[in-house]
């Protein structure tokens, strides 16, 4: 059953080949690395999370998103893990981490839409993890396309399930739904980015892969455990 209703808007994709075993070394109990012909990914996505509410609700909030996330499976079920959610939402953020003690934490954003270009800016302000600045413009370079089955993009996008591990090390998921997406090649001049430092990665090599999404309605469903965390967490 569906729990929450929202629009992502302006969402860029920011993605980086790295080598398996730098991400395999960094998950948690019951999850394993998904790869693409050979290689891991480590993706950090900003947008804005518009009119979320749950189902029914006459009153939705917004606010900008930012994270760093990486493509695993469990028991057979593949899906995205986040290392952090960064919001601009102190309530949001207040009930993930006091309910469920899941790696949200509070950030300072400014997102400036200028027709085809997002220039987006975040400053976290939790003391609970490392500061992590990021500063980037990022817009669309072609047209929507679906992406194609068994793509490099569709590997890296139409993922429908979410996993998150709290302090303790227990691990969460929860499915969404929405139609295919929309996706557009991009471009992104990534003037700050202090995602990777902030959860321990050496910065990757190289540019990103840049994807872009004007907006796209989201339909989520309730958190759930994946299993309790592991003896001596």
């Amino acid at each position: 059953m569906d729990l929450l209703t929202m629009t992502w808007q302006d969402v860029g994709f920011m993605h980086w080949p790295v080598e398996p075993e730098i991400v395999g070394a960094t998950l948690p109990d019951g999850l394993a690395v998904d790869t693409y012909d050979g290689r891991a990914w480590l993706s950090v996505v900003p947008f804005q999370m518009a009119d979320i509410r749950p189902r029914g609700s006459p009153i939705g909030r917004s606010f900008g998103e930012l994270n760093l996330r990486t493509y695993v499976v469990a028991d057979g079920t593949p899906g995205v893990y986040f290392y952090n959610l960064d919001a601009d939402d102190r309530l949001s953020v207040t009930l993930a981490r006091q309910l469920f003690q899941l790696s949200y934490y509070r950030a300072s954003m400014q997102i400036r839409a200028d027709g085809d270009s997002v220039e987006f800016q975040s400053r976290r302000t939790s003391s609970r993890a490392p500061p992590a600045d990021f500063h980037a413009t990022y817009g669309p370079t072609g047209p929507p396309e679906t992406p194609e089955p068994d793509s490099l993009e569709s590997f890296l996008v139409e993922r429908y399930r979410f996993y998150a591990a709290s302090d303790d090390g227990t691990v969460y998921y929860a499915d969404i739904d929405h139609e295919p997406w929309p996706l557009q090649e991009g471009q992104a001049d990534i003037e700050t980015n202090g995602l990777f430092a902030a959860s321990g990665f050496d910065r990757p090599d190289g540019d990103p892969l840049v994807h872009y999404c004007d907006e796209i309605p989201v339909t989520a469903g309730r958190l759930r455990r994946l299993r309790d965390a592991a003896p001596g967490h």
